[in-house]
């Protein structure tokens, strides 16, 4: 049996910016690991690190002090600087598509640029997805011809065709509604139930973070840190029944009480809060 890929272990890791000047310490000395195949939610209130860490593991930002390990390979640390790679693939929240290009070649532009795939073999993979994800039939849309929902369906396929490890997901259902955001969580469950990938996922979302999750990372306000876990321990599949589970609502209120401790911190600091 294939051993899984995409553990990711974060040790000691500490980001200043501007040190010597505004000395703004966004994350502190903090530790963590996702184990290959799990999906991580990290909750915390607004400016605590939570994306800070996100692009520091992406490779988009820099490490003062700690160190970061992928598959047990030192890939971060003071003395080396990541470089973003389709082993780490990001999708944010503001969306990423070329607008320029169909959804087709939206998906297919990360391993024919790089020259990981053939463009035929890419387009093969790309069409199997999409079928995969309810997109057969707008293969040649440009993607202000598709809804917001369609859209974060391509953007995770266009992180998927290139096989990453890991998926770091950046509140990507932040600007959706309700509704929308409903079948985006049913997609990325399905999706996730079939790939396994390890996911670190970042939300304000609380019911969001619990519904996802194996585990809920709660951060405390800046400079950040993890002050508790969570184990989700709800069964997969999971669906719209989920949410109204027992569980589910003791996991919400015990996850909802640290957050709120957090969050007060933050708000009682006011002006404090600079970046």
């Amino acid at each position: 049996m294939q051993q899984r890929k995409g553990h990711i272990e974060v040790k000691n890791v500490t980001k200043i910016y501007d040190p010597g000047g505004a000395d703004v310490h966004a994350v502190d000395n903090c530790s963590f690991e996702i184990k290959p195949g799990e999906f991580m939610a990290v909750v915390g209130p607004s400016g605590c690190g939570k994306t800070t860490l996100l692009n520091m593991i992406a490779g988009f930002d820099t490490v003062n002090s700690g160190e970061i390990y992928l598959d047990g390979k030192l890939i971060a640390s003071a003395d080396k600087r990541l470089q973003p790679g389709p082993d780490r693939v990001v999708v944010f929240q503001q969306g990423a598509l070329f607008d320029w290009q169909t959804v087709l070649e939206n998906i297919i532009f990360g391993p024919v640029n790089s020259g990981a795939m053939p463009r035929n073999e890419a387009i093969e993979k790309a069409r199997e997805l999409m079928a995969l994800a309810g997109l057969k039939g707008y293969e040649n849309d440009y993607p202000i011809r598709i809804s917001s929902g369609m859209k974060r369906r391509v953007e995770l396929l266009r992180a998927l065709i290139n096989e990453p490890k890991t998926l770091l997901l950046d509140e990507p259902y932040r600007a959706l509604d309700a509704i929308t955001k409903s079948v985006m969580h049913k997609f990325l469950l399905d999706l996730f139930d079939r790939t396994r990938k390890t996911i670190m996922f970042i939300t304000h979302d609380l019911d969001e973070s619990i519904f996802l999750s194996d585990m809920v990372g709660i951060m405390t306000t800046r400079p950040g840190k993890f002050k508790k876990w969570i184990k989700v321990d709800l069964p997969r599949p999971r669906d719209f029944r989920t949410r109204t589970s027992q569980r589910f609502l003791e996991l919400k209120r015990e996850t909802l009480e640290e957050v709120h401790e957090e969050a007060k911190k933050s708000f009682d600091r006011g002006e404090m809060e600079k970046a």
